[in-house]
């Protein structure tokens, strides 16, 4: 496989990368003798769960998309994937969406308590910059580097914003607008900024980066909607978490604006568009596309 082409499967590109995510991640997020080693215990912890690792492959694939090796996104991915834990973190605190259940395991706060597993999403949202500031100078032009991270600090702080407006509109009547403001910021921000940091790492052209980032944003709203129809419709086995948790808490969702049969009509909608956006790249889209088929198909 040269760095024009890319996995044309969701299988094999994570049979390729799988375990150097994981690898890496271990790597990034090490263990400590220090006296707050129980904070870089509870970080692990959540870290290692496991998982789709969904963004690290986005940009990964985004990357090869873009003429560069996979492996030149790699590290910054994973960087990614620690604000994302970071939010699942803070998520599932008792003050947010009161969770015991994350990966198919108990979540970090019912392990470690509320206090530390608020200190560790803290601790995983420094310590992303820290890495990112560290290695991305390694992999791509100081530039490029500095346009990676004010471009993650801005999808990070998007990713707040969404979760504010989610929690506001709480048993509220919803404009579709309000949904889609939310759908956008919540998960869609975090996915765009993946796909993006993999056409910096690689020195992508403006042109492919719009074809990128045009994709993203269709597909990290489908992600949402496919998120929010498993919520209703999955298990706990298969999901890794509660199930059913959206209409407890009354929260704005797809389904619940739309109904489930259009929910799934836009999705499927979403990810076409996607798919239409990265047309023009021919094979070297071809692990994007895979990941855009996974997002419309996966049942986790």
């Amino acid at each position: 496989m040269n760095s024009s082409t890319g996995p044309s499967t969701l299988e094999t590109l994570s049979s390729q990368y799988g375990p150097r995510i994981e690898a890496e991640l271990d790597r990034i997020v090490p263990g400590s003798a220090e006296l707050a080693r129980e904070l870089w215990e509870s970080m692990r912890y959540s870290v290692l769960a496991g998982g789709k690792r969904i963004r690290p492959l986005f940009a990964i694939a985004a990357c090869m998309a873009s003429g560069g090796k996979g492996e030149q996104a790699l590290t910054a991915g994973c960087a990614l994937e620690l604000i994302h834990t970071q939010s699942l973190i803070h998520d599932d605190l008792p003050c947010m969406d009161d969770d015991a259940l994350r990966r198919g395991r108990p979540t970090n706060h019912m392990v470690y308590g509320e206090a530390l597993a608020l200190l560790a999403g803290d601790g995983l949202l420094a310590h992303t910059f820290q890495v990112l500031a560290k290695e991305l100078p390694l992999h791509c032009s100081p530039d490029r580097a500095l346009n990676v991270v004010g471009e993650l600090a801005g999808a990070t702080l998007q990713m707040v914003e969404g979760q504010v407006v989610d929690m506001q509109a709480e048993g509220q009547a919803l404009a579709a607008e309000t949904l889609d403001y939310i759908h956008r910021h919540k998960t869609g921000a975090l996915i765009v900024a993946a796909v993006r940091l993999g056409g910096h790492v690689a020195d992508a052209p403006q042109a492919i980066m719009t074809m990128l980032t045009r994709y993203a944003e269709h597909v990290g709203l489908a992600f949402q909607i496919v998120d929010d129809i498993l919520d209703l419709t999955g298990t706990a086995e298969a999901l890794g978490k509660s199930p059913g948790k959206d209409v407890e808490a009354h929260k704005a969702t797809y389904p619940a604006l739309y109904g489930l049969d259009q929910a799934r009509i836009e999705a499927d909608r979403q990810i076409q568009a996607a798919l239409s956006a990265i047309a023009p790249l021919g094979e070297s889209g071809a692990a994007l596309s895979a990941i855009a088929r996974f997002v419309s198909e996966r049942n986790r």
